[in-house]
């Protein structure tokens, strides 16, 4: 597994992705290939304000459900709705095509403890 380099990640198995106040969000391969084939994904409504660590949606699997957590303090921009429609993209290609929200960053310190691709493909090893 590799992670790219200008994202950053979360214990929970979100990454981030910023430019400028737009921070898109997405989950990782790891967390992708952990879950399994995915077949459901609920994303939140547009206009949404989210704290960090707030459940934003949910991925449901052949194995699992489980919550998708916000890596960030924000307001919900827009949802990937190709989703709903073909959860599986989500195995295909996490880190990219597969995004899940973008949002408006309201609270920069929220980005302070996110790990950058090393440090998370660090935390992965730990995971084994």
């Amino acid at each position: 597994m590799s992670f790219p380099s200008d994202l950053k990640y979360t214990k929970d198995h979100e990454w981030a992705k910023t430019e400028g106040k737009t921070v898109t969000i997405g989950v990782t391969d790891h967390a992708q290939k952990a879950l399994g084939d995915i077949v459901y994904v609920e994303l939140p409504a547009v206009g949404r304000a989210l704290k960090k660590h707030e459940t934003f949606g949910v991925v449901e699997s052949i194995k699992a459900v489980s919550d998708l957590y916000s890596p960030i303090a924000g307001k919900v921009l827009e949802v990937n709705t190709a989703l709903t429609d073909e959860p599986a993209m989500i195995n295909r290609d996490p880190h990219k095509g597969a995004w899940m929200v973008k949002m408006e960053l309201t609270d920069p310190a929220s980005m302070s403890d996110l790990m950058d691709a090393q440090a998370y493909t660090a935390y992965v090893a730990t995971l084994k």
